[in-house]
């Protein structure tokens, strides 16, 4: 599985939320997540939300070219989070 994304965007992420693209790999290595389709502007969307060492993180991504591109990523918002545990019984 290959992951690609804005170069820019990344890096605003990086200054704004101190998260950074390059871990996007933890939301599909197996662990615990909930996908919710999140479809924008007639393109295939997807929020992906984890627990990463203990905290709730949402990743909104898309298909391109059989790759993953990542679009943005978060802490968890507490509707995402209940979702993630109810799904989960934690």
């Amino acid at each position: 599985m290959d992951f690609e994304w804005d170069e820019r965007k990344r890096a605003q992420i990086i200054e704004q939320r101190a998260l950074d693209f390059a871990s996007a790999p933890v939301f599909f290595d197996g662990r615990p997540v909930i996908h919710q389709p999140t479809p924008r502007d007639g393109e295939e969307r997807w929020k992906t939300t984890a627990e990463i060492e203990g905290a709730p993180f949402t990743i909104v991504w898309t298909w391109r070219s059989g790759n993953i591109r990542v679009i943005s990523m978060r802490r968890a918002h507490e509707q995402e989070i209940r979702k993630h545990r109810e799904a989960h019984r934690r």
